[in-house]
């Protein structure tokens, strides 16, 4: 068995898509699976052990681009696959595997995709309510009762490389690290304030940890705020827009514990097995929960909350606000994080308050 899978365009959805692929692989240990997906998406897929090769969407994400497309499908025909899972529910994204004349192409009913795939399925939302049960349901046939407990994402990274990108950005391992992910893509609402990622980065480092700040170059401004509201910031090292994704990867897998925001690296982070803190206000944890046991996923659940908007419709963003930076210490505690040496008179840092996206 031969598979060819259209992947998602989203970082986090890429993480979670590995569910899929082992799903695959426990029924068909001898498969073949390739991947089509966006060109940044290749570090990710490059560290799942499952799939033999990324192959690179040479169409941006929103683009039709039939020609290229088709000679995209076209140019695959040679490979010989037996099977294409089309895991995005757009039309266009259905296209190669139908240009490319592989036999079963499998997918949810989404766009009007009639006729390119031809083992369409209707998505009951209740019955998968998890965003990596609706992937792998997609492994089995139509109705197939699904693996309990489901499979987990599980990068792999290679120690040569994690050593390699620590010297490069000329960062140390002889303290404990804690990685902070203040960004989110989708939009400020997934967004902790910055001044309480600064509180739970002084508390830390007082401690005699290290903080590395991780994000894309959206991210810079947020996570230059936060370093620069710490009274000590010479071992809090910015890495926002700094680093590529594999490097990022790799650092991850370093950190000995990680506070993040609903995200793509927060996806990233639970797929490297890292104690996690993942704070919530917009989405909901019952949808796109961190996958490893070693996590706690912190939300206010207030009325308003998950409103699934980029921006506070009601404008004072409660839902994340008032999820105070005590709430993250203590959650980092039963993580195993010795917050004890905390002295109750010590005041919060003031920072500057700066809405930023995170393009992982």
């Amino acid at each position: 068995m031969k598979y060819l899978i259209v992947g998602p365009s989203w970082v986090g959805d890429m993480v979670m898509a590995q569910t899929l692929f082992i799903a695959l692989k426990e029924q068909h240990p001898q498969a073949t699976i390739d991947v089509l997906a966006p060109a940044w998406s290749l570090p990710i897929i490059a560290r799942m052990p499952e799939v033999r090769q990324g192959l690179e969407m040479p169409v941006g994400h929103g683009a039709l681009a039939l020609r290229v497309r088709y000679k995209l499908g076209e140019s695959l025909r040679q490979e010989g696959y037996t099977h294409a899972i089309t895991m995005p529910n757009s039309f266009k994204s259905a296209l190669v595997p139908y240009w490319a004349k592989i036999p079963q192409r499998i997918g949810w009913r989404g766009e009007m995709r009639y006729g390119l795939l031809n083992d369409l399925r209707k998505l009951d939302k209740s019955r998968y309510p998890l965003m990596v049960s609706r992937f792998v349901a997609l492994a089995y046939p139509d109705g197939r009762a699904l693996p309990d407990p489901l499979p987990v994402p599980a990068l792999m990274v290679n120690k040569q490389a994690v050593d390699s990108a620590r010297r490069r950005y000329g960062l140390d391992s002889d303290r404990p690290i804690l990685a902070l992910c203040p960004g989110a893509e989708f939009g400020p609402s997934k967004q902790w304030p910055a001044r309480y990622y600064a509180e739970v980065a002084r508390v830390l480092l007082q401690l005699g940890w290290q903080v590395w700040l991780f994000g894309s170059a959206k991210d810079q401004p947020v996570t230059t705020d936060i370093k620069n509201a710490l009274p000590v910031p010479e071992h809090c090292h910015n890495l926002a827009g700094a680093t590529s994704l594999a490097d990022a990867i790799d650092l991850l897998s370093l950190a000995s514990a990680v506070v993040s925001n609903d995200s793509g690296l927060m996806h990233i982070a639970a797929a490297l097995n890292r104690p996690l803190v993942a704070v919530y206000g917009s989405t909901s944890a019952s949808h796109t929960p961190p996958m490893n046991p070693d996590s706690i996923t912190l939300s206010l659940e207030l009325e308003c909350s998950p409103c699934f908007k980029r921006e506070c419709p009601l404008g004072h963003m409660n839902c994340m606000n008032q999820l105070l930076p005590e709430r993250v210490l203590a959650a980092l505690g039963q993580l195993g994080v010795n917050i004890s040496a905390r002295t109750s008179s010590e005041k919060p840092l003031k920072v500057a308050e700066t809405s930023g996206s995170d393009a992982h």
